[in-house]
């Protein structure tokens, strides 16, 4: 009798391999900086917290907007590398004035130019990813590139702890060193990721990004997805709040980084696995999950005193991201025409950007005028409404995709449609 054996999933293509290596390096650079910068910022600068939370809001929003025309730019030229090289250059060239900076305004300025950097080459890599990668293992590919992204956030701030260190708490001589992992990421986008060969910008229509006619081409489950994006945003304000709420409970500025280090290295480890799962699983369970464990994670920061309830909402708050970033940004690309999906991805990222700036300058006027633990109990309210908002969409999240890699492309409509 003969034996079927399922047929081999393929394997995870190598431009996919190179862009998490770039997201590793750019990564370990960011997070050097980032992990230590709400204390430079407070402790060296003098800003108050609600002006951390403005500056990490304005950056957001800023990558945020730049997102939805690199999108549509790596659409219409129908080649992603470009845009990937300039978005990564640009963070790299920002990273000296960190450095040099002598008031919270050179900050700003700083992280205004990284985050357009970021917003750049955001939506190309996500929509090169889901290029490149057959449908049935997206999931797997978006968790790879994910998790090595992640292993450099962890990387970062573990040599920021040991250069603080040997610099004697020199939060300067950190940011100096953090200029070198950037300018190897340049590099391996230089000589290491491949463009994908599929001549998309012959297939799509020559509308501008906020054209309402490719608008209407997007699914109600799309919109749904970017509602829930949005909501979960809302609820998950910069990471900044951890090191600051970690800093109040008495870890000593040294050991600072080690915040994003228990955040990341959750995130890493369990960024894989839940991309894979993503492949098999109903989206609409991880969704749920994801928020069980940042409603965990705030009122673990909220309530439970002390470095434990820091340290264990900090890993909470990874696995939360694990649970959903990677299923966002897999239920963009499959429910957005394959024409169109780097402006999915930049449409998305707009609006999830745009809640950023809010909910930072939320957390932080919360946190000045009521505390620390009003800031975390607003973002588990900010949760449960996802969940309520992921629970009434469930049926969309799993009706079956209009658009995927192997199927044709839907004709465009002849006039606009009004958005779902």
């Amino acid at each position: 009798m003969t034996r079927f054996s399922p047929q081999p999933r393929p394997p995870i293509p190598r431009t996919v391999w190179a862009l998490g290596l770039v997201s590793l390096f750019m990564d370990v650079s960011s997070e050097m900086i980032h992990s230590l910068l709400p204390l430079f910022l407070t402790g060296t600068l003098g800003a108050s917290v609600l002006l951390v939370g403005v500056i990490d809001g304005i950056a957001e929003s800023t990558a945020a907007i730049s997102k939805i025309f690199s999108g549509y730019i790596s659409d219409k030229i129908g080649r992603r590398k470009p845009l990937l090289l300039f978005g990564y250059g640009l963070g790299a060239f920002t990273k000296p004035f960190f450095a040099i900076a002598g008031g919270p305004m050179v900050v700003l300025a700083a992280r205004f130019a990284d985050r357009i950097g970021k917003g750049i080459r955001g939506a190309p890599r996500d929509a090169l990813v889901a290029d490149v990668t057959p449908a049935d293992i997206r999931g797997r590919a978006f968790g790879l590139r994910q998790s090595m992204d992640t292993i450099g956030a962890v990387a970062g701030p573990l040599l920021a702890v040991g250069l603080m260190a040997l610099f004697a708490s020199d939060i300067r001589a950190v940011f100096w060193v953090a200029v070198i992992p950037g300018l190897i990421a340049v590099l391996c986008v230089i000589f290491g990721v491949r463009d994908s060969r599929a001549e998309i910008a012959a297939q799509q229509t020559r509308a501008p990004p906020i054209d309402f006619t490719a608008i209407g081409r997007f699914s109600s489950t799309f919109w749904t997805v970017a509602l829930i994006g949005v909501v979960f945003t809302l609820a998950r304000f910069s990471e900044a709040f951890l090191v600051l709420k970690a800093s109040q409970e008495g870890l000593p500025l040294v050991l600072a980084p080690l915040v994003l280090v228990v955040m990341n290295i959750v995130y890493s480890l369990c960024a894989y696995p839940a991309g894979a799962a993503s492949d098999r699983l109903q989206a609409f369970h991880l969704l749920l999950a994801g928020l069980g464990a940042l409603i965990a994670a705030d009122l673990s920061l909220a309530f439970v005193p002390g470095l434990t309830g820091a340290f264990l909402g900090t890993a909470l708050w990874g696995l939360h991201m694990a649970l959903t970033q990677g299923l966002l940004s897999k239920l963009v690309a499959d429910h957005a025409p394959a024409e169109l999906r780097g402006t999915a991805f930049g449409l998305f990222n707009l609006s999830t950007g745009i809640a950023m700036l809010f909910a930072s300058v939320i957390a932080g006027l919360l946190w000045d005028r009521a505390g620390s633990a009003a800031t975390f109990l607003a973002g588990a309210g900010f949760a449960a409404l996802a969940a309520l908002i992921v629970f009434a969409g469930r049926r969309r999240l799993h009706a079956p995709h209009r658009h995927s890699a192997q199927a044709p492309l839907p004709p465009a409509p002849a006039s606009p449609k009004t958005t779902p």
